[in-house]
């Protein structure tokens, strides 16, 4: 199992080699963020925010700009799902993603079911 590879590996690169160990992570973290966004994009699908329906390159740019904002402050991946990708700052409503004639569903759901995927195709390369 991968994940318990990378994690083992993570656990003895941080007592080895403490700050190479952090930008590791930081770098794993990020090719997931960035395969979730560039997914957003060319998902075909529109996307809720504050009482709008946007386009996936709306959505993208959006999700992009939340991250720049953010990304100092999160932990990983599922905190930029979290912190970014699945509510307004400001209004606090959730964001909700409609692909076709599908029923809205809500954009944190539909966003950690792509990363188990991103991770369960990466464990097995």
């Amino acid at each position: 199992m991968l994940s318990r590879r990378v994690m083992l590996f993570s656990l003895l690169a941080c007592l080895a080699f403490p700050s190479e160990a952090a930008v590791a992570l930081t770098i794993f973290a990020q090719e997931e963020i960035e395969h979730l966004i560039v997914y957003v994009e060319n998902s075909g699908c529109e996307f809720y925010r504050n009482g709008s329906w946007y386009g996936p390159g709306k959505a993208e740019e959006h999700l992009r700009l939340k991250y720049s904002f953010l990304k100092d402050s999160l932990g990983g991946t599922e905190d930029f799902i979290e912190k970014a990708a699945s509510r307004s700052s400001l209004s606090g409503q959730s964001y909700q993603v409609r692909c076709g004639r599908t029923t809205p569903v809500p954009s944190a759901g539909w966003l950690r079911e792509e990363l188990m995927r991103f991770r369960a195709a990466a464990s097995h390369s």
